[in-house]
C-alpha cells in the first residue's frame, strides 16, 4: 500500500515547522530531516493528528539542530547537463565528462575523465542515457561488494536479512531505506560517495532490520559495529553534493 501523504505545519514558539506527513503500515512514528532541510514524518495509519503534532513539537529542538547542520553543507546542485567539461563524482573522486563522437557507444573511466563515446555527440539525451546506465551498473557492482562486507559486520548482532540482497531506486531525499517487509533499498546516486560512506548507509539500513526507529537503542546498535558512523555520515553530507537526477 502506498503511503498517504499530505503537507502539515505546527507552531513552535515563534517558528513554524512545516513537514510532510506520510501515513503507512507501521507501528511507531518516526521523524526524518533531510539535507535540503525538509522534514518528513512517517506515522501509523491510526495515529491521530494531535498526537503527531505534539510529537513534532517535542522534537523541535532536534529538528532545528539537524536543519542548521545541513545548512552548512554544500547546496543542492542543478541537474546534470551531460556536456563535456562537466564534473561527475564517482566513489568520492571528481571526474571530468568528455563526450566524444564515435561509431560505437561506450563509457570508460580513464585518467581523470569519464569518456563517453557516442554516435551523436550533440544528443544530450543519448549521452545522459549512457552515463546513467554506466553509473547504475557500477552502483550495482560496488554496492553488491559492500553489502556482503556490511552483512558480515552485522551478523555478530544476529541481524539477518528478511529478503536477500538489495534494490536500486532513485529517491529524492534518501540515500537508502529499509521497508517494513525488510527490503533494503539503495539510491544509485550513492555511487558518488567513498566506499566508507557507502558502508555507513548500508550498515545503517541493515541495523533497521533489528531496530526500526532512530532511537537510542538503534544508534547504540549501529555504534557497536561502526564506531565512527557519525564521522562517515558527516563526510557523506559534506563531500557528496545533493544532486538527484
Amino acid at each position: 500500500m502506498s503511503p498517504q501523504t499530505e503537507n502539515r505545519r505546527v507552531q513552535f514558539g515563534e517558528t513554524l515547522i512545516e513537514y510532510r506527513l506520510q501515513r503507512c503500515e507501521r507501528k511507531t512514528l518516526a521523524i526524518h530531516v533531510y539535507p535540503n532541510g525538509s522534514v518528513v514524518v512517517d506515522a501509523p495509519l491510526t495515529a491521530n493528528d494531535e498526537a503527531i503534532a505534539a510529537k513534532v513539537k517535542k522534537r523541535a529542538s532536534w529538528i532545528f539542530k539537524q536543519q542548521l547542520q545541513f545548512a552548512a553543507y554544500p547546496p543542492e546542485l542543478p541537474q546534470r547537463r551531460y556536456v563535456s567539461g562537466e564534473s561527475v563524482r564517482y566513489l568520492g573522486r571528481q571526474y571530468r565528462l568528455r563526450v566524444n563522437q564515435a561509431s560505437n557507444d561506450q563509457v570508460k573511466l580513464q585518467r581523470g575523465h569519464l569518456n563517453v563515446d557516442v554516435s551523436d555527440a550533440a544528443n544530450r539525451e543519448k549521452v545522459k542515457s549512457l552515463v546513467q546506465a554506466w553509473l547504475r551498473s557500477r552502483a550495482d557492482a560496488v554496492f553488491s561488494e559492500r553489502y556482503e562486507h556490511c552483512l558480515a559486520l552485522v551478523e555478530k548482532l544476529r541481524i539477518y536479512p528478511l529478503q536477500p540482497g538489495f534494490q536500486l531506486r532513485l529517491m529524492s531525499t534518501r540515500w537508502g531505506s529499509c521497508t517494513q517487509s525488510g527490503k533494503i533499498i539503495l539510491n544509485p546516486e550513492l555511487i558518488a560517495a567513498p566506499k566508507e560512506c557507502i558502508d555507513y548507509v548500508i550498515t545503517h539500513e541493515l541495523c533497521h532490520l533489528k531496530e526500526r526507529n532512530h532511537n537510542q537503542a538503534f544508534y547504540k546498535l549501529l555504534a557497536s559495529v561502526m564506531k565512527d558512523w557519525e564521522a562517515r555520515k558527516t563526510k557523506l553530507n559534506q563531500l557528496v553534493e545533493v544532486r538527484f537526477v
